[in-house]
């Protein structure tokens, strides 16, 4: 539907590019923070090159909870516009995107700086870290520096003690309370969306599956979503029912392991023990689906790769049990004991106003007491038959963080035994057999980190002109930073794992 200043368009479905509205900047503008106000949010923005000296377009997405629905609207910009981010602060993480990729500049952007040093930047040389040609340096930028007596800097990373991704965490202190700490990231930066360009094509969904490993299910849920869409094809009902399986496995399997983690972090070893090998069970029933413990070829675009026989189901549902009755035990222990409640409790505290704000998303923001879910608030494929209650916690602390994944959880192990006792009969696939051309496709899929959200625009030919990825990381790494602030250092680790971020979901 179209009104006079945005596109309401639903959850994957394909457009007409050239409907979008184009505004007047301030109106643009206006209208991003008045439907803020109303409880919209900026789920993504993308910038469409113009061809032949035209300026180029700035593209919002905002999702719109109240009324079911995403908000399209765009702008045509120059060199700059004023920054959106000193009314609506979730407006930041992207306008420091769309300068450091475009040389955009938001005119009035209280702190402008590159958040993944990309080597296809145009960046003026202003800017820390600029290298003769205006390309940022990876990790070289003016970092955020405190002056006082006794007061230190703690720089932790890129590289780390373990096999993680590379980030770097730059701490300011007094004694041993964190004052500000500042997040450097784009040493995973690997051009994931400049790859997807002139696709679909062979090897696009391996790019998707790849680009955030743990979140395989999630991303090529919306990359499917995406293709069925422009391609005027619905996944056939079991084969919808099978992802919804498969995207809650994931959720089960990183929410177990991170409460395991999370274990580990204050020394108490009987759930750290038990959940690191119950995630690995959970993984073992999603390679029972495909193969793949990461779910790698499950989902491909129709439909489902592997269809389920009634002795695998009944297979998948006896371990499920002993995997839910395994994780009962060692999870509700940990939330019993006094001495993990005492470290978990008040730490690395968030209000659900800053949450808000900031635009957290999944469970940064269900454990700040918002009552945000893409399955309930924008329902697709299976969910929009058989929902699934959204589970959220007020304090904001780890405690709370923690506690929304075992909610989570619990809801999960429920849903797969439903959806798979009752599987719908017929087929698990449908071909996609052409793409909209000049269409323009937004997908939501609530990964188990959070909000997933990919837009594809393609052109005359039904290729891939432009095609935007925003992982949950990138709306929640600023919210760990405030998480930290006048906490004690030591608290780091805990609260780092208590969001559990995406660097290479985040560095595309």
């Amino acid at each position: 539907m179209l009104s006079a200043d945005l596109m309401r368009i639903r959850n994957g479905q394909a457009v007409d590019r050239k409907s979008c509205p184009v505004l007047p900047v301030d109106r643009f503008r206006k209208l991003i923070i008045t439907q803020a106000q109303k409880g919209a949010r900026l789920s993504a923005m993308l910038v469409l090159p113009g061809a032949n000296g035209e300026n180029n377009r700035l593209v919002a997405v905002l999702s719109r909870p109240q009324e079911g629905d995403l908000g399209i609207f765009a702008c045509e910009v120059g060199g700059s516009y004023p920054s959106l981010t000193p009314d609506y602060p979730a407006a930041h993480w992207f306008e420091r995107e769309v300068y450091e990729k475009w040389g955009i500049e938001p005119k009035g952007h209280p702190w402008l700086k590159p958040i993944r040093f990309q080597p296809g930047a145009s960046v003026p040389g202003d800017v820390g870290g600029s290298v003769p040609g205006g390309h940022p340096t990876v990790g070289v930028t003016d970092f955020f520096q405190m002056q006082g007596r006794e007061v230190h800097e703690v720089s932790v990373g890129p590289v780390h003690a373990g096999v993680i991704e590379p980030g770097h965490f730059r701490f300011q202190c007094h004694g041993e309370t964190v004052h500000h700490l500042e997040i450097s990231l784009g040493y995973q930066h690997r051009g994931v969306e400049r790859a997807m360009v002139d696709g679909p094509g062979s090897r696009t969904i391996h790019y998707v599956e790849t680009l955030a490993g743990d979140t395989t299910i999630g991303h090529t849920a919306a990359y499917c979503s995406l293709l069925e869409g422009l391609g005027m094809v619905r996944a056939p009902a079991r084969a919808m029912a099978i992802r919804a399986v498969g995207a809650e496995l994931e959720r089960l399997a990183n929410h177990i392991g991170d409460l395991g983690a999370l274990a580990g972090d204050i020394g108490f070893l009987p759930t750290m023990s038990y959940c690191g090998r119950i995630r690995g069970d959970v993984l073992n029933l999603t390679a029972a689906l495909c193969g793949n413990r990461f779910g790698r070829g499950l989902l491909v675009p129709g439909g489902v790769a592997y269809d389920v026989d009634q002795e695998l189901i009944g297979k998948i549902l006896d371990r499920l049990m002993r995997i839910e009755n395994d994780s009962t035990g060692a999870i509700e222990l940990l939330f019993d004991n006094p001495s993990v409640l005492a470290r978990f409790e008040g730490t690395g505290r968030i209000t659900g106003e800053f949450a808000r704000q900031v635009g957290l998303v999944g469970v940064a923001a269900r454990a700040c007491g918002i009552s945000y879910d893409v399955r309930a608030d924008f329902p697709y494929g299976f969910y929009g038959f058989s929902q699934i209650p959204v589970c959220t916690w007020s304090t904001g602390d780890c405690f709370s963080r923690a506690y929304v994944r075992w909610l989570e959880a619990k809801k999960s192990f429920s849903f797969i035994r439903e959806q798979l006792k009752s599987l719908p009969d017929g087929p698990v696939c449908r071909t996609v057999e052409s793409i909209n051309p000049e269409a323009l496709v937004v997908a939501l899929v609530e990964g188990w980190r959070g909000e997933i959200c990919h837009v594809a625009v393609t052109d005359s030919a039904g290729r891939f002109t432009s095609y935007k990825i925003v992982d949950p990381s990138f709306h929640n790494w600023f919210g760990l930073a405030w998480a930290l602030r006048e906490q004690q250092i030591s608290d780091f680790p805990l609260c780092n794992k208590s969001f559990n971020l995406s660097y290479c979901g985040h560095d595309l």
